[in-house]
């Protein structure tokens, strides 16, 4: 499940928790990593992830938004995973909670 891959890897390279979904007690600082889409082609499955990196002032999701893109990049280390690709990141303050966060968006190709 490239979920939990994913999931494990990123809490070993940053250094706030990361979630699959909001928990319920809410850490100052934390990021919630969803896979958002897919495909598969010539036995090569595309998985769209989005992480959105939460915090407590903007400035610092930006910070922490960017220690998360890095550490995307780095999904290549593993085994099952051919390429980690950026997609796009952005702006993506919970306007219902008002809490700010930013949310960026990589294509990882596995098997």
């Amino acid at each position: 499940m490239i979920e939990k891959t994913i999931y494990d890897f990123m809490n070993t390279k940053i250094d706030v928790p990361c979630y699959m979904m909001r928990p319920e007690n809410i850490p100052a600082s934390y990021v919630v990593i969803e896979k958002t889409g897919g495909s598969k082609e010539n036995h090569l499955i595309r998985s769209t992830f989005a992480f959105q990196s939460y915090a407590p002032t903007l400035a610092q999701a930006a910070e922490l938004n960017e220690a998360v893109k890095a550490a995307a990049e780095e999904l290549v280390e593993l085994d099952d995973i051919t390429a980690s690709r950026y997609n796009t990141d952005y702006n993506f303050t919970n306007t219902a909670t008002k809490q700010p966060r930013y949310q960026a968006v990589f294509d990882v190709y596995h098997y």
